[in-house]
């Protein structure tokens, strides 16, 4: 499937691309946003994007690499607050974008092992290079560790049935090694799923999300943001579930209410130190956009300014 770059129109309205201006992708994937980014840009803009999969580097050095506009940092964006700083931007970024979750691209490789839908080695990490694959957690975790996965991280209903059949199959067949194997075991192990989904979905979103720290690193990075923006820059993050979607949500709301004080104590609005503000309301995909592409029907987009 060519990889189609979500909810773009949406994030190139809200970011404002100033032609001057510097700007932070996160997630680099297979650079549609970014390139969209470049377009708008002038001599002295300038793009910083990260991405911890060495596939997406080597096509972005290879898509933009002649680019004195452009860098790219392989890694997690929970970097970019340092490298950031590095370069004096503390401050003067204009524009933050995350595109949370995984890629297209990555989905679509089944040696990647992300997907549920075409047989691979059980991986799923977005550097396969670094931390402990999802084969290699599952062939050690206990019973009651992968219930609280499957629970947190995918909100599974039948998380402990589906982790008390993990074990027996483990134990009776060894470790599991490829998608088709995982999937298997976990759709026998599922009395009822939304209508629509696969019975395997929530189980490996969240064997993915806590394989490669997804929330943990989104919190991080939600912290460094702040700091990082000029007066007027925007904060942009497209999540696709609700986990992320709630954090980024919470993240906003608090730093638009500012600081907490005693519900007696007299304080002026402007005594509040309000760091942000949200704009608009969430976004997501509409029906021409969902029609072509139409992994965007779970994409959420939320928008905060940098007050000044």
């Amino acid at each position: 499937m060519e990889h189609s770059p979500v909810l773009l129109d949406e994030v190139l309205t809200a970011l404002r691309i100033r032609a001057d201006g510097i700007y932070l992708d996160g997630t680099f994937g297979r650079g549609g946003h970014s390139a969209a980014i470049l377009a708008q840009l002038g001599e002295q803009g300038r793009l910083l994007t990260t991405d911890k999969d060495p596939q997406a580097v080597a096509a972005a050095e290879q898509r933009f690499g002649v680019d004195e506009r452009f860098t790219i940092v392989r890694g997690s964006f929970t970097t970019l607050g340092e490298e950031a700083r590095r370069r004096g931007w503390q401050g003067r970024v204009d524009g933050i974008l995350l595109d949370l979750g995984v890629s297209s691209p990555q989905l679509d490789d089944a040696s990647r092992g992300f997907s549920f839908m075409n047989d691979g080695p059980l991986d799923m990490r977005m550097d396969p290079h670094s931390g402990v694959s999802a084969a290699e957690w599952l062939a050690t975790a206990k019973e009651s560790a992968i219930a609280e996965v499957l629970k947190e991280y995918g909100e599974e209903r039948f998380a402990k049935r589906i982790a008390r059949a993990l074990i027996r199959v483990r134990e009776e067949q060894g470790a599991l090694t490829t998608t088709a194997q995982l999937s298997k075991v976990v759709a026998e192990a599922n009395p009822r799923w939304e209508r629509d989904k696969h019975p395997a979905t929530r189980s490996f979103q969240a064997i993915r999300i806590f394989i490669n720290r997804e929330l943990e690193d989104l919190d991080a990075f939600l912290q460094q943001t702040v700091e990082l923006l000029a007066p007027g820059g925007r904060l942009a993050v497209i999540s696709f579930h609700s986990l992320e979607d709630r954090r980024v949500k919470r993240f906003i709301r608090e730093e638009a209410k500012g600081d907490e004080f005693p519900p007696d104590l007299p304080v002026l609005d402007s005594q509040l130190n309000r760091r942000l503000k949200a704009v608009g309301k969430a976004v997501r995909a509409g029906k021409a956009e969902l029609a072509q592409n139409p992994r965007a029907r779970s994409a959420v987009l939320r928008v905060a300014e940098r007050v000044a």
